[in-house]
C-alpha cells in the first residue's frame, strides 16, 4: 500500500498545481465567467465520453501497469504544456484542448489506482485505506499543491506546469517498486469488450443500493461544481485575493480536508454511518451557502474549509461503500459506470455555473449551489430510510453476492 500511496501523493501534487496553475492561467487571459467555468467543465468531459471504455479496459489489463503508463502520458502532456507557456503561446482554446487531453488520460489513472485498493488492503482495512488516499490527495491538491501553484505562478507562468511535470514522472517511477501483477483473475478467452461494458452496466442496474449510491454522489458533483468551477473568480474578483494570495485561500479547504479524511473513519465507526452521511452532505451546503453570503477573506476561507471537510467525509464513505459492494474483477467497469454518471455530471454543473454567474453574479452561485445541497441532504436522508442497516455494516464483513450476480460473475 506504501508504494500506492506514494505514488498517490506525487500524482496529486501534480494535480495540485495544475488545478489552481490551469484557472490563474486562463484568469490571465479572460476574466469571462463561462469561458473559465468551460475550462473546468473541458477538463471533466472525458469522463462523461470515455470513463466507461476506461473501466472496462482496466478489467483486461495489468491494474499498476496502466496507472504507470498514464502518469508517463500526463507528464509528456503537461511538459509540452509549460514549453508553449515559456514561448509565450498559451491561449485559453490552448488550454481547452490540454484540458481534455489530460483529462482523458486521468480517466486511466484514476480508475485504475481505484481498482488497485482492494488488491493490495484487507477488506477491514478499507476504510482507512479510503482515509488515507483521501488524506495524500488532500494534502498534494489542496494543502501544497494549491499554494505551491498559486505561488510559483506569480513568480514565473511556466514554473508551476514544470513542477506538474516532475510530479507525474516521479509518480510512475513509485510504482515500479510495487512488486506483482495486478491483472484481475479471469477464466476462459476473455469476453468481447461490448460484452464487458454490458456486464457492468448490468450489475449495477440490479443493485439497487448502488443506483441510490450514484444518484447521491451526482447530485452532490453537479451542485459543487456550479460554484467550485467559478472559485478563482470568486476570489480574485469578489474576495479581492491575488495570485499568490488565491493558493492560501485553497491551503484553508485542504485543512478542512484533512480533517475530514482523519475524521471519517472514526465517526463511521461510532455513529451510523447513514447519519455521518447526510449531516456531510448539509455540512456541504452550509458551507457555500455562507461564501455566497460574505465577503471577509477569512470568514470566507473558513467556510470553504467547512465544504472540503465535509465532502472528503462523503467521499470516503461512498468510496469504501462501492469497495465493499462491487466484485474485484467487475469493478473497473463498476466505477466506469460510476464516474460517467458522477463525473459527467461535473461539466454541466461547471457552465451551468458559469451561465448563472452571468445573470446573478459569482457569489449568488454559491448561494444556488448551498440551497440546492442542503435540498439533497433530505433526499438523502429519505434515501439512506430504506438501506441503513446495509449502509451501516457494509464493509465489517465479506458482503454477501446476491443470487442474481451469478450470472455477471461466472
Amino acid at each position: 500500500m506504501r508504494w500506492l500511496l506514494g505514488s498517490s501523493a506525487l500524482s496529486n501534487l501534480g494535480d495540485g498545481i495544475g488545478k489552481v496553475a490551469f484557472p490563474l492561467l486562463g484568469a490571465s487571459v479572460t476574466r469571462d465567467p463561462v469561458l473559465i467555468a468551460g475550462l473546468s467543465a473541458t477538463s471533466f468531459l472525458p469522463w462523461l465520453l470515455f470513463a466507461l471504455l476506461s473501466g472496462a479496459l482496466i478489467d483486461r489489463v495489468d491494474r499498476r501497469r496502466a496507472v504507470l503508463l498514464a502518469n508517463a502520458a500526463r507528464a509528456v502532456i503537461v511538459g509540452g504544456l509549460t514549453a508553449l507557456v515559456l514561448l509565450d503561446s498559451a491561449s485559453i482554446w490552448l488550454l481547452y484542448v490540454v484540458a481534455l487531453v489530460l483529462g482523458s488520460v486521468e480517466t486511466i489513472a484514476d480508475s485504475a489506482a481505484q481498482a488497485l485498493v482492494p488488491a493490495v488492503v484487507d477488506r477491514d482495512g478499507l476504510e482507512s485505506a479510503n482515509g488515507k488516499l483521501q488524506s495524500v490527495e488532500i494534502v498534494g491538491q489542496t494543502f501544497l499543491g494549491g499554494p505551491l501553484g498559486s505561488i510559483t505562478f506569480a513568480l514565473f507562468a511556466a514554473l508551476p506546469f514544470l513542477l506538474n511535470t516532475a510530479g507525474f514522472v516521479v509518480a510512475a517511477l513509485l510504482l515500479v517498486a510495487l512488486r506483482g501483477r495486478y491483472r484481475p483473475a479471469t477464466t476462459g478467452p476473455a469476453p468481447r469488450l461490448r460484452e464487458q461494458l454490458g456486464e457492468g452496466l448490468r450489475w449495477v442496474r440490479t443493485r439497487p443500493l448502488m443506483v441510490r449510491l450514484v444518484f447521491i454522489a451526482l447530485g452532490l458533483a453537479l451542485t459543487s461544481e456550479l460554484a467550485q468551477a467559478l472559485l478563482v473568480l470568486y476570489a480574485l474578483q469578489d474576495l479581492g485575493l491575488d495570485e499568490a494570495a488565491f493558493g492560501l485561500f485553497a491551503l484553508v479547504g485542504g485543512v478542512g480536508g484533512l480533517l475530514g479524511a482523519a475524521a471519517a473513519p472514526r465517526l463511521s465507526r461510532v455513529l451510523p454511518r447513514r447519519l455521518v452521511l447526510v449531516v456531510s452532505v448539509a455540512a456541504c451546503g452550509l458551507g457555500f451557502l455562507g461564501m455566497g453570503l460574505v465577503r471577509d477573506p477569512i470568514t470566507a476561507s473558513l467556510l470553504f474549509g467547512l465544504f472540503a471537510a465535509a465532502v472528503v467525509v462523503v467521499n470516503v464513505i461512498l468510496g469504501t461503500l462501492r469497495h465493499a459492494l462491487v466484485p474485484e474483477h467487475l469493478f473497473g467497469r463498476v466505477l466506469g459506470v460510476w464516474r460517467t454518471a458522477v463525473w459527467g455530471g461535473i461539466p454541466i454543473g461547471a457552465l451551468l455555473g458559469g451561465l448563472l454567474a452571468r445573470g446573478i453574479g459569482t457569489p449568488g452561485v454559491f448561494v444556488v449551489s448551498g440551497a440546492l445541497q442542503l435540498a439533497l441532504a433530505a433526499v438523502v436522508w429519505w434515501t439512506m430510510s430504506r438501506h441503513g442497516a446495509e449502509v451501516d455494516t457494509l464493509g465489517a464483513e465479506p458482503a454477501a453476492v446476491p443470487a442474481e450476480s451469478s450470472e455477471v460473475e461466472s
